[in-house]
């Protein structure tokens, strides 16, 4: 059954080129928003693409750099891991808003923007990023398939990729059920960690004050590096392409009040989402100072943090619901990961392929080289993979966060719906501090600390 293609009803005279088909054609437009409804209800038909993008703040790729805080500075970086949320609500609130405004993913804003070498170049590394995001992910979901199940790497890897078929049937079904799944596993994830949460009975005094920003954070280098190392894998690139994209199968009228009011809900629901992905990656940081900070031991890889939790906390459950939490955040990422790859490739060079080819692609770019590189080099070559993919990320984020800010900001392009301004310099300010931290970040990686 077809859907009908609508083209986006914006004037488009702040715009070089016109897109020339909507985003994600397949579910674009396909829920219905309730006209004459309450708060709660219409809320409730907005609830989703924000825990689809929250999925990408609680992804494998933070879990090392948050057991590293946690095992070596106890409570002191829950301040930068909030700080980072707070920069992740920001940036996903104007990628909910472009996508509702001008009727564009950011992929395609940045084609019809830019010309033909530079938007190739964006999606390029736009790629790239999408790749190590998906490495992280991929080999999150296989540890934790090779911690509970004994299935070697390289197999838990293949496995993993099997998504591209769960998110066809699912999306086939209706786009709700892709957002039923994603909000399940998160369900999952967040019962385990308030079940490690009871078990390592957290100094909860130390935690509130560890939200407290201090100055040790910039004046120690050690806690300097992976504070950076955290803010650095919060905020990832491709979430902001996904929200943009997805924040439009809501099928909304083309009116000024009812775009105003769908970025209320929608920023309402991709805000939430957030804080409950703050209580993850703040709950795996307090489970690690509690657990391993206490005892003097230093833990970053997965692998030590599941073996020691059971012995450490008294109890073999905490090592299983480590796990188990692992493989959901994984197989969530991987899920929503594959929907970016859809958005990117699609948004940057309008082609039109059909939806298991263009995702059987994207899934092959992360998988090839994690199947490779597990091959050749066993479990540590997977681990050196995982920092790679970081400092990819790392590398492309402002390439994703600066055309974001400009185009939201840009009055020809948003018409009256344009960032309000006190928003739009806080976003600049936020883009210059994230692209500043980056290049540190990457100096630090390649010059040492």
């Amino acid at each position: 059954m077809g859907i009908a293609i609508e083209k986006p009803d914006q004037d488009p005279t702040g715009w070089k080129k016109n897109s020339s088909m909507p985003s994600l054609p397949e579910v674009h437009h396909s829920m219905k928003v309730p006209k004459k409804a309450g708060f709660f209800r219409k809320l409730l038909a907005f609830v989703g693409p924000g825990y689809l993008v929250a999925v990408g703040y609680m992804d494998p790729g933070n879990w090392a750099t948050d057991l590293a805080g946690g095992s070596q500075f106890g409570y002191t970086l829950l301040s930068v891991i909030l700080i980072s949320n707070l920069m992740a609500i920001l940036l996903q609130a104007l990628a909910g808003r472009l996508g509702i405004v001008t009727g564009r993913d950011l992929a395609q804003a940045c084609r019809d923007h830019y010309s033909k070498p530079v938007s190739f170049g964006l999606w390029i590394l736009c790629e790239l990023a999408i790749a190590a995001c998906d490495l992280a992910e991929v080999i999150g979901a296989a540890i934790a398939l090779q911690l509970l199940f004994g299935i070697p790497l390289i197999y838990g890897v293949i496995l993993t990729s099997l998504d591209v078929l769960l998110v066809l049937l699912l999306q086939k079904k209706g786009f709700r059920y892709i957002e039923a799944m994603v909000i399940s596993l998160i369900v999952v994830i967040m019962v385990c960690f308030i079940m490690e949460l009871i078990f390592s009975r957290p100094e909860f005094a130390a935690v509130a004050a560890g939200f407290i920003p201090r100055a040790e954070i910039v004046t120690n280098p050690a806690m300097l590096y992976i504070a950076l190392g955290i803010l650095g894998a919060t905020v990832m690139p491709h979430n902001l392409y996904l929200h943009s994209s997805i924040v439009q199968t809501r099928k909304i009228e083309p009116t000024i009040q009812a775009k105003k009011e769908a970025i209320k809900f929608s920023t309402i629901d991709s805000t939430v989402a957030l804080m409950l992905a703050l209580f993850v990656n703040a709950a795996i940081l307090i489970l690690s100072a509690a657990a391993f900070h206490s005892a003097g031991k230093e833990v970053a890889e997965i692998q030590d943090a599941y073996h020691l939790l059971g012995p450490m906390l008294g109890t073999g459950a905490a090592s299983i619901l480590f796990a188990v939490a692992l493989l959901a955040s994984g197989q969530n990422s991987t899920l929503t990961g594959t929907l970016a790859g859809q958005i990117v490739m699609e948004g940057f060079l309008n082609i039109r392929l059909t939806p298991w080819l263009r995702r059987l692609i994207t899934r092959l770019i992360a998988i090839v080289p994690a199947v490779i590189v597990i091959g050749m080099y066993g479990e540590s070559g997977a681990t050196d993979l995982l920092i790679l993919s970081q400092v990819i990320l790392s590398l492309q984020l402002s390439f994703a966060v600066i055309p974001l800010v400009t185009f939201t900001s840009d009055r020809k392009k948003m018409g009256e719906l344009v960032t309000p301004k006190w928003m739009a310099i806080l976003s600049w300010f936020v883009a210059i501090v994230i692209a500043g931290l980056n290049v540190y970040l990457l100096y630090s990686t390649f010059f040492g600390k």
